[in-house]
């Protein structure tokens, strides 16, 4: 079972390899991939240092599986040559994601719409995930009308690079590089990615979009507004859920408790809710603040948080290659 992972050096890419240690997925070689500036150097797998290869070297080595988070670009260019030679491609970035002829897979809503044909398998956005994760249980119930979800992302979304700017503004340093439009620490910047359509960004565009495809229905709508904050460890969500039918708070609390992957933390009186702080190298989503909206019938509020490094790219993408594993579908 050889593997690669493209992106090796980057902060996801590290993850990835945390990760496979973790879940000690069945590794016969391990294959790190990065650019052409990065082979020859070392990345650690399971105690042993692993020399990076080119793309190009990867592919001719034909691993069943090939796990990427090196951007969109990258991935249009390369994600089809390694699938050509039977490998399975799960992308971590938005370049396949609405691609009709792609699937985009949570493992624990849709991983069984994955066939043996499925070569390149397309990772939701990190936001997206944790958002569905909550939102697909309580839809198969309540009937999904309308959501509204602002969220407050960590600057792990957006790479070493911006940690290194929070970082240095923290420390008084004006010597590193700025990869924000503004300064991030003490600030909220109401822009994560570019501007789009309609003067929303591309993040809230994948948020708007990418949800009906996970759960597949298209019936109900969806509006976001993606805000950066001076934090790392996770992304955070204030939710607001219109359901068709009505219900419980007591049932939403059970309902998701019941699900795999959620954890609810929701008890007020102690100061109990989700917080990046302590969502931080765990691959669960936290949902609290679970209450109903009183200015309309039918709708909730609630707060999600997950570490978007793992369940919202690393984990959920090494989850999918241990279905197709499983299922004997590679």
């Amino acid at each position: 079972m050889k593997i690669a992972v493209v992106g090796a050096t980057g902060m996801v890419g590290q993850v990835m390899l945390k990760v496979l240690e973790e879940r000690n997925f069945p590794i016969t070689e391990l294959i790190p991939v990065a650019s052409e500036k990065s082979v020859g150097k070392k990345v650690s797998f399971k105690g042993k240092d692993l020399e990076i290869v080119s793309m190009q070297t990867a592919i001719d080595m034909k691993p069943k599986i090939a796990i990427f988070s090196a951007g969109g670009g990258t991935s249009l260019e390369f994600a089809p040559k390694f699938a050509d030679v039977g490998t399975f491609v799960i992308d971590n970035s938005s370049a396949w994601r609405m691609d009709p002829t792609k699937k985009l897979v949570v493992p624990e809503i849709n991983a069984n719409v994955l066939q043996k044909d499925d070569k390149i398998i397309a990772n939701p956005n990190c936001s997206t995930i944790q958002l569905v994760m909550v939102l697909h249980p309580l839809n198969q119930k309540y009937d999904v009308k309308r959501v509204v979800v602002s969220t407050y992302q960590s600057v792990t979304g957006t790479g070493k690079a911006a940690v290194d700017q929070l970082n240095s503004e923290i420390n008084g340093d004006d010597s590193v590089a700025k990869v924000y439009p503004y300064e991030i620490f003490k600030n909220a910047l109401p822009q994560c990615d570019v501007f789009d359509e309609g003067d929303y960004t591309k993040e809230e565009l994948k948020l708007m979009r990418e949800p009906k495809k996970i759960i597949g229905d298209d019936s109900f709508s969806l509006t976001a507004t993606a805000v950066r904050v001076p934090v790392q460890g996770g992304h955070s969500e204030s939710v607001n859920i219109e359901f068709e039918n009505d219900f419980e708070i007591d049932d939403i609390k059970k309902i998701l408790s019941e699900t795999s992957g959620v954890v609810v933390m929701d008890d007020v009186a102690n100061k109990i809710y989700p917080m990046p702080l302590y969502s931080e190298g765990k691959d669960e989503v936290f949902v609290g603040r679970i209450r109903r909206d009183p200015s309309q019938p039918k709708t909730l509020n609630l707060w999600i948080v997950a570490d978007n490094l793992r369940k919202g790219a690393a984990t959920n993408a090494v989850q999918i290659a241990e279905y197709l594993v499983a299922n004997q579908l590679v």
